[in-house]
C-alpha cells in the first residue's frame, strides 16, 4: 500500500492510499500516540508492512487500517474518567502519582488492571487537581 496522506483527527489516525481512498484506524489500540506530542507523531517511517514512529517504538500495520474494528466504551472507571475528561493529560497526572505514563496508559485502557489501592490513589490525585482548579 501507497501512503500519499497521514494525519490525526480525532481519536483517529488516518491515512489516504495511493487510490484516494480514506482510511482510519482508532488510537485507543497506540496510547503511545494518544500522549505523544504533534512532532513526535510527524516523526514516522513508512515501509512496505506499516508506519513506524522510531522515537515512541510504535508501529501500525497497514492491514490494520482494512479491518473494521469496533472501539467499545470503556469499562473501567479509569478508562470511563480519562474519556469523559480529555483535557486530562495522562502523563502528567501518572508523574503526580509516581507511576510510568505507560502503566496508567495500560490501565486507562483495559490491559492492565491497577490494584484498588492504586486505582484509589489515581481517584485521589485526579479528585485533589479538582480541588486545586476550584482554588483558582
Amino acid at each position: 500500500m501507497e501512503i500519499k496522506k497521514l494525519w490525526f483527527k480525532d481519536e483517529y489516525i488516518w491515512i489516504r492510499n495511493e487510490s484516494g481512498e480514506d482510511l482510519k484506524q482508532s488510537l485507543k489500540w497506540y496510547p503511545r500516540l494518544v500522549n505523544a506530542t504533534a512532532e513526535q507523531r510527524a516523526n514516522y517511517k513508512l515501509s512496505a508492512m506499516g508506519i513506524h514512529w522510531p522515537e515512541l517504538d510504535e508501529d501500525i500495520s497497514f492491514e490494520s487500517f482494512l479491518f473494521d474494528v469496533p472501539v467499545e466504551e470503556p469499562v473501567n472507571r479509569l478508562g470511563r474518567v480519562f474519556k469523559s475528561i480529555p483535557e486530562l493529560n495522562i502523563s502528567k497526572i501518572a508523574r503526580r502519582i509516581g507511576i510510568s505514563q505507560s502503566i496508567l496508559s495500560a490501565y486507562i485502557n483495559g490491559i492492565k488492571k491497577p490494584s484498588k489501592e492504586r486505582e484509589e490513589k489515581i481517584i485521589k490525585a485526579l479528585h485533589d487537581l479538582g480541588e486545586e482548579l476550584k482554588a483558582v
